[in-house]
């Protein structure tokens, strides 16, 4: 009966021992290693589908990992197997599947070490399977800092370009910076409910506690969601990690690890109860999330690199479900994470076939007429950029609706946020659009362009019937991560209409300022806006100079204080002119007169009797 009950562990213990066998004894053989891990990811998904169909095994095994005085307060691994947790592991388990799958075809003949590969894939499923089955907030923290060290690995994978061993630091090292807000918070959080775990935390009520405590404690855990969610103004990692293969930016950048902080947040609201929540730290989540979705999004209409633009399209809708939480719509937000994650992930991997396919050319102005030379992979794509646009019909019109619902019940402001964002999001999807896949070929990569291979466009086809499907009540209210959530499905009002206007408006714009794909640049490029949208707003820049330009030369001054006037001038030439002058002074004793010695010898006498006598 134990070994039943202790099923659920499998989605832990499976993935890391793949990236162990991996890692330790397929390290010369990447068929093997690619074999292993994608039944990992395959087994794990298998387990899922039999949890959410039914399949009881009672509660999981609680291991005590470090005993403390309080009982309450004792280090344990335990694992929650609720509708959120489950649900949410169908899409990590689902979209990581359909990574590894699409990973066979997409690395074929890279001359990188493909079973370093595969086991960084797999180490990430164990860490994000952490993340979202922990029963208290210390595991959740372990799976926290797994993710980051798994995405380290990932992006990373092209370690020999400088550009990717340069991003895999930034992402880890800009994770740190909200880690260590989350460290705080959860060290208040034992101080606020006395216990680390989630099931007991709806035991204590926070009314006694004052409010401005409730206030640091869920802003400083927010800090974890601004690092992993990529939130203003630690967002500047995630663009930079698409120098990692386009898979891994399907698996973690779109669907599953920039999603963990939604999820977090989500689930302390479940725990803790929204009235923890207080008005000033949900306004604080609420705009963090509002100004991140309208900076990237405007920031998109100016990339030309089509990972990029996706890139920035992930940290907007990222700011729609943060917003949300803010609201303390968090059955929205969930919502919109879920369709997101397949019409993301169809998006990102929409892009990494047309990248191979394309000799690995990146920038949209390079491409072109690839509607025609890539028919299935394109109609995918628009499949994936239709529900992002939120097309009504497709997933991504329900949850963003849903998003938009909740804003103008509870906050107009960010209502007509959340409008404007759509605009924006429709024009540069459209944009990339015209630009890529219709009008002629610009360079020899989208001129010889072919259909990508089968375990690439089996796939993007099972994404594409999910960014249709997946918001629809039939599907949603059994798959959506929400405990008792249910569809919203069409209803036109206020809102309805809103949307649609912000989707003709910015289908029309896109239109008219790019043609039907025969321009030959950009025409809003060349003026001091499109520069500064093409230089991020100059934030990294600005980092780059003050922040680590800042830091380090302050730290580099401080060494150097160190060095020469402690180390150097005290210490080391100190000493040694103090032993010089010590030794000068022994040397006028030394003189060789007798007449000095004897009054030497006398005045040491007489001191040797004043002592005496007192």
């Amino acid at each position: 009966m134990n070994m039943i009950q202790n099923l659920p562990w499998l989605f832990l213990v499976l993935p890391l021992l793949v990236a162990a066998i991996d890692w330790l004894c397929f390290s010369k053989c990447p068929k093997t290693a690619a074999t292993l891990s994608t039944l990992s990811a395959a087994a794990t998904f298998g387990l899922c589908i039999a949890y959410l169909s039914g399949l009881q095994t009672g509660i999981p095994g609680v291991y005590v990992w470090m005993p403390t005085a309080s009982a309450a307060l004792d280090l344990h691994l335990g694992l929650i197997t609720d509708d959120l947790a489950m649900r949410m592991m169908l899409v990590v388990t689902g979209i990581g599947l359909l990574v590894h799958i699409f990973s066979i075809g997409y690395m074929k003949g890279d001359s990188s070490n493909l079973s370093r590969y595969f086991a960084g894939l797999s180490i990430f499923m164990f860490s994000m399977s952490t993340i979202v089955l922990a029963d208290n907030l210390a595991m959740t923290f372990i799976g926290w800092e797994m993710v980051g060290f798994s995405s380290y690995l990932l992006i990373g994978h092209w370690f020999h370009k400088a550009s990717a061993a340069d991003a895999a630091k930034k992402a880890f090292i800009t994770n740190r910076v909200g880690d260590f807000g989350f460290l705080l918070g959860i060290l208040l959080t034992i101080g606020v409910f006395g216990t680390l775990t989630f099931a007991d935390m709806g035991n204590v009520s926070g009314t006694a506690v004052a409010p401005a405590l409730l206030t640091a404690m869920v802003i400083c855990l927010f800090c974890g969601a601004i690092g992993k969610s990529a939130q203003f103004p630690l967002h500047v990692w995630l663009p930079d990690a698409m120098e990692g293969p386009t898979p891994v930016s399907a698996l973690i950048h779109a669907a599953t690890m920039v999603a963990a902080g939604v999820y977090m947040m989500v689930r302390l609201q479940v725990s803790m109860g929204t009235e923890i929540f207080t008005e000033t730290a949900c306004l604080v989540i609420s705009t963090v999330g509002a100004i991140t979705a309208v900076m990237a999004a405007i920031i998109a209409t100016q990339q030309d690199d089509i990972k990029r633009v996706l890139a920035y399209s992930t940290l907007s809708q990222l700011g729609y479900m943060v917003m949300a939480v803010g609201l303390l719509a968090g059955e929205a937000a969930m919502f919109h994470l879920y369709t997101h994650a397949w019409f993301k992930a169809l998006l990102f991997l929409g892009a990494g076939a047309i990248i191979v396919c394309c000799h690995h050319e990146q920038d949209i102005w390079k491409m072109g007429g690839l509607a025609k030379r890539m028919p299935l992979t394109v109609l995918c794509f628009l499949m994936g950029t239709f529900a992002l646009i939120a097309v009504p019909g497709f997933s991504g019109f329900f949850s963003k609706e849903a998003i938009l619902d909740a804003a103008i019940v509870n906050h107009p402001t960010f209502f007509w946020i959340g409008a404007g964002v759509a605009a924006i999001t429709t024009f540069y999807m459209t944009r990339l659009c015209l630009v890529a896949f219709l009008g002629s070929a610009r360079d020899h990569g989208a001129e010889h362009a072919t259909e990508a291979g089968p375990t690439m466009v089996l796939p993007l086809l099972l994404l594409a019937v999910m960014a249709i499907i997946s918001g629809y009540g039939f599907m949603a209210d059994k798959l959506v991560p929400a405990e008792g959530f249910t569809a919203p499905g069409f209803h036109f009002g206020f809102t309805f209409y809103v949307s649609l206007g912000a989707l003709v408006l910015g289908l029309a714009a896109a239109i008219v300022v790019y043609g039907w794909g025969k321009r030959e640049r950009d025409p809003l490029a060349g003026n001091f806006i499109s520069k500064a949208l093409r230089n991020r707003l100059y934030i990294d820049a600005i980092y780059d100079k003050l922040v680590i330009g800042g830091i380090q030369e302050c730290g580099a001054r401080i060494i150097e204080f160190i060095d020469f006037v402690v180390i150097r001038g005290l210490l080391v030439q100190g000493i040694s002119w103090l032993v010089g002058r010590f030794g000068v002074l022994l040397s006028w004793l030394q003189c060789g007169s007798l007449r000095a010695y004897s009054c030497i010898t006398g005045l040491g006498l007489l001191i040797i009797i004043i002592i005496i006598a007192l």
